[in-house]
Order: C-alpha cells, then structure tokens, then sequence
C-alpha cells in the first residue's frame, strides 16, 4: 500500500483512481472530488474542506478524521466504508451507498444524512440538526444514538435500534419493520403509517403518538403526561407500564395500562372497531 503522509491537496480530482493507498495527516483543500474512483483506501488524521471527495469509492477507512463544512456531499455512490472517531461538520453526508459501518461520530449538521442507503451498522453516533437523516434506508443496526435532527428514519426498513436517546418531530413515519429497544423517544407524531413498528422498554413523549400504525407493538413501555390522542386509527398490542393520558379511536387490537386517564371513541372510529382496552388488575375501562 502506497503512504501519503503530511501533505495537501486542492482543485479538481487530485487522486482520481487511486487504488491502495493511504493518507496520514493530509489536508484536502477547496476544490472538488478529490478521491474519486477508487479503491482500498485508508485516510488517518485527516481534514477534508473541499466538496465531494469520495464519490464512487470501493472499500475504505476513515478513522480519526475531520470534515470541515465546505466538506458537503462528502460520500456518496460508495460502498464498505468503515469510520470511526471522525467529526462532521458538513450537511448531506451518506448517499446511495452500501455496506457502511461506524463508530463513535459526531455529526453536527445532519441535514439529509443516510439517504437511500442499505446496510448500515452503528455504534454510538451523534446527529445534531439537520432534517431527515436515514430517509429511505434499509436494513440499519444501531446501538447508541443521540439525535435532535427532525424527521428521522422516514420511509426506512428493517431496523433494530438500542440505546437511543431521540428528540425530534414526525419521527419513524412510513417505516416497515422497525424495532427499538431501550430507548427515549421525545417529539410529536411519533411512528404515524407505520408497519410492524416495535417499542421494547421504551419512554415516549409528545403528542398524538402511534396514529395510523399497522401491526404495532409496545413491550414494556412508558409515556409522558402530554401523549394525548394515542393510537387513532392504529391496530396494535399494547403493554403500558404507568398511565397514559388519553387514547384516542383504536382499530383493533388489545391496550393494557396501569392507569388511564381517559378514553376517546367516537363517530369517527373506524371498523372493525374492537380494541380491548384495560386496566392491568384485569378491569375494563370505560370513559
């Protein structure tokens, strides 16, 4: 493997069709697609400021690395990266891409991160800001994350998450196959349109949660005060630990809760319209 070490680079495509090489403290200045077209590289301890620098790369290491904000749409088109202890400071980071594992990253603008990617593994990452990360994406593994972005995983499939902290608005919307373990989940309309979305062990918070979801799941789960109108139009099977403030129209399915605080069903509640919803002393509830 050739070694480049305390240098830099600028302009248009300055290692075009490298092929096993290594970087070690090299700065990739103001230009455009700097490693391009290439394969088996590995780049320690490096400052990327210029745009698009790698595109179309096939087996790669990042490790200890930095991405300035002029560093945008930094990695797309690429497959089997691995990047650890690396800091991002750039927006539209992860595009079409396969095979994708990482660890300890921090993502400080995490605008439109992870689009139509598949096969992603986390360990501890960090997105801040930013909307939609993870939209369109499939067969993602996470354990450990932290996220204020809005919108995330939208349109995903085939996901297990552990150990996430998540604030956010509209989050898991139109997702299929989603499991989340040992998590806290903050934000408004969390999981509306959802397929086989499953909560294990986990705190929710925000308004109207839950609505619309098909197949849905709760283990085990706890929400906040102001989670009022859960469940409209839901079919699902539900174990509250707690209370819950207010359930809203349920298809169909069964709700188990410690404590209740009141139960909406109206005109407008859709067929087949014979949701089980009771007290765990084995109490039916009735508004």
């Amino acid at each position: 493997m050739n070694i480049i070490r305390d240098t830099e680079f600028g302009g248009e495509r300055p290692l075009f069709e490298s092929h096993d090489l290594r970087l070690e403290n090299v700065v990739i200045r103001a230009g455009e697609s700097a490693i391009k077209e290439c394969s088996n590289i590995e780049a320690f301890e490096c400052r990327f400021e210029g745009n698009y620098p790698f595109w179309h790369v096939h087996g790669f290491t990042i490790e200890r690395c930095y991405f300035d904000v002029g560093g945008r749409s930094a990695l797309w088109y690429s497959d089997h990266l691995t990047m650890k202890d690396t800091v991002i400071d750039a927006p539209k980071m992860f595009r079409e891409m396969e095979e994708i594992d990482i660890e300890n990253v921090t993502m400080n603008d995490a605008d439109e991160v992870f689009w139509r990617c598949n096969g992603i593994r986390v360990k501890n990452l960090k997105l801040h800001g930013g909307t939609y990360p993870f939209m369109f994406s499939n067969n993602i593994r996470v354990d450990g994350l932290e996220s204020d972005s809005k919108y995330v995983f939208q349109y995903a499939k085939n996901v297990e998450i552990r150990n996430a902290r998540i604030t956010t608005k509209d989050a898991f919307w139109e997702v299929e196959n989603v499991t989340i373990y040992d998590s806290e989940l903050n934000g408004e309309y969390l999981g509306w349109h959802s397929r086989n979305l499953r909560l294990v062990n986990c705190h929710i918070t925000g308004e109207q949660p839950l609505c619309y979801a098909h197949d849905l799941v709760l283990e085990n789960c706890t929400f906040g005060p102001d989670c009022d109108r859960a469940f409209e139009y839901s079919t699902l099977h539900a174990d509250i630990r707690g209370a819950i403030t207010n359930i809203k129209n349920p298809t169909s399915g069964t709700i188990v809760a410690d404590a209740i605080g009141s139960v909406t069903l109206d005109a407008n509640i859709k067929a087949p319209a014979d949701c089980r919803i009771r007290l765990r002393d084995g109490r039916s509830f009735t508004d």
